[in-house]
């Protein structure tokens, strides 16, 4: 049987036959031979390996020039190809490493169970009827829906890639529109439904660092749930200021970044000190209590029927958590907005605005004052960034927002907790946690900032080797 050697992916075929008379070479013993083959190899080997990083970083450098971020990380990553081992083992609540496959299984059903326990007992009194139905999908919304859906992603429950869906075009929409043609009812079938949660981040010892994934929505549902998400646009649009970005179209979180440092600049141009805490929550989404979350969308003047739709939706969840040694044993879930879904975002950015009403944000004189108007906070997503002139309305603001997070089951992650100051500032302890004091801070995607500055780091060494 022929044996099959590993070769680089950037070898020319000239390279390779290269080795292949060097191979023929050394099983002779022609010593000389060998020699003067090896030496053409090496150097065939470099100007191949230069010319083939020299492609990669072109492409990296179009990607990047054309706003295609998702190639544009895929090639970084192919390009730096960083291996990861992965872990055999976690720790228990006790800190004890685990080895096992069963007790590793249960450990991490232990931890998502406890997870997505229910905190909060506040009584939901409604009975589950919808007393007006949502309007019936159009054939034209199953049609945007299944266009706009996002492709390269996991299949759902059902196994099925949305993108087989695409290739299908108008066949598809038919039938999928005949499935949703009984909106409400549809919902109100997956009440009892099941889902599956992954985690990211595998390597993590401690299940508390890695990052839960939903993984509960057949194709057909994620299409009616991309329907839905339109249907509660207008109301997200209404609702929420200016100041929230991310989770909503043309308000992306480079907009606050552009606006952060235009902040700065005001600032220094009228000589005034200013204060940044950056918050985090820990684990947002999973934390998200359902019947608050209901009681929220009622004050938001969220319509009831939309509302009925969405705890029909949340009713009744079970999951089980797919491990590297299997899957666990199903468990209840008693909280939180799943992970992945497209419904999530739109939740929680409710959720996040009730909080920054009861604090009382709005109408606080704390914050910097920049044409007439106080700003105190800029929301990135599911982070946010508090803003004062002085040290002691930053950690008024902070305090404020700390209550009112935890009336609603959301607890600040002091570890993440950064604060960023132009003027003295003295330490600050929260819970008994010092938050940290920081020059400079890379805040929203700083793995992603990394990774294109290794690329660019990759150029200029490969750039300067040719010079040499």
């Amino acid at each position: 049987m022929e044996k099959k050697c590993k070769k680089a992916k950037w070898l020319s075929g000239e390279a390779l036959q290269i080795a292949v008379r060097r191979r023929e070479a050394k099983s002779k013993g022609e010593k000389e031979r060998y020699k003067h083959l090896n030496a053409e190899f090496q150097r065939i080997a470099r100007r191949d390996n230069k010319a083939f990083l020299s492609d990669q970083c072109k492409e990296i450098e179009e990607n990047n020039r054309m706003g295609r971020t998702r190639d544009l990380f895929k090639k970084i990553r192919d390009t730096k190809e960083t291996f990861h081992a992965k872990m055999g083992l976690i720790k228990d609540r006790n800190g004890m490493d685990l080895t096992e496959a069963e007790d590793i299984k249960n450990r991490w059903q232990e931890y998502t169970e406890e997870l997505y326990k229910k905190d909060l007992h506040d009584p939901d009194n409604h009975d589950g009827v919808i007393t007006h139905l949502e309007p019936d999908i159009l054939e034209c919304e199953v049609k945007w829906a299944l266009e706009s859906i996002t492709t390269n992603k996991a299949s759902g429950g059902d196994g099925i890639a949305v993108e087989l869906f695409q290739i299908l075009k108008d066949d598809a929409v038919k039938v999928l529109h005949s499935i949703s043609s009984k909106f409400g009812k549809l919902i109100s079938g997956h009440r009892t439904g099941k889902g599956q949660f992954s985690f990211q981040s595998q390597r993590k010892t401690m299940p508390k660092n890695a990052q839960t994934t939903a993984q509960l929505h057949s194709s057909h549902t994620l299409v009616m749930l991309k329907i839905l998400q339109t249907r509660l646009q207008q109301h997200v649009n209404r609702e929420l200021p200016d100041v929230q970005a991310g989770f909503r179209k043309g308000r992306g979180t480079r907009d606050q970044i552009a606006n952060i440092r235009w902040v700065m600049e005001k600032a220094r141009e009228f000589q005034k000190n200013i204060y940044f805490c950056f918050i985090d929550y820990a684990k947002a989404f999973d934390c998200v209590d359902h019947n608050q979350l209901w009681k929220i969308l009622k004050e938001m003047g969220i319509p009831d029927h939309l509302t009925c739709l969405l705890r029909n939706l949340y009713a009744g969840q079970e999951a089980t958590v797919r491990t590297g040694h299997g899957t666990t044993d199903w468990f209840q879930i008693g909280k939180g907005v799943r992970q992945g879904c497209v419904l999530s975002p739109c939740l929680f950015t409710f959720y996040a605005e009730y909080i920054m009403r009861n604090a009382g944000l709005e109408e606080a004189q704390a914050g910097i004052k920049i044409a007439r108007k106080n700003i105190n906070n800029l929301r990135y997503a599911d982070d946010t960034t508090l803003m004062a002139e002085s040290e002691e309305e930053l950690k008024s603001l902070l305090m404020k927002v700390k209550v009112e997070s935890e009336k609603v089951g959301l607890k600040l992650n002091i570890q993440k907790m950064k604060i960023m100051a132009s003027g003295p500032i003295t330490s600050w302890e929260i819970d008994g946690e010092t938050v940290e004091t920081m020059p400079h801070f890379i805040f929203w995607a700083p793995k992603s900032l990394q990774m294109v500055t290794a690329a660019m780091k990759l150029k200029d060494a490969y750039s300067l080797e040719g010079k040499l």
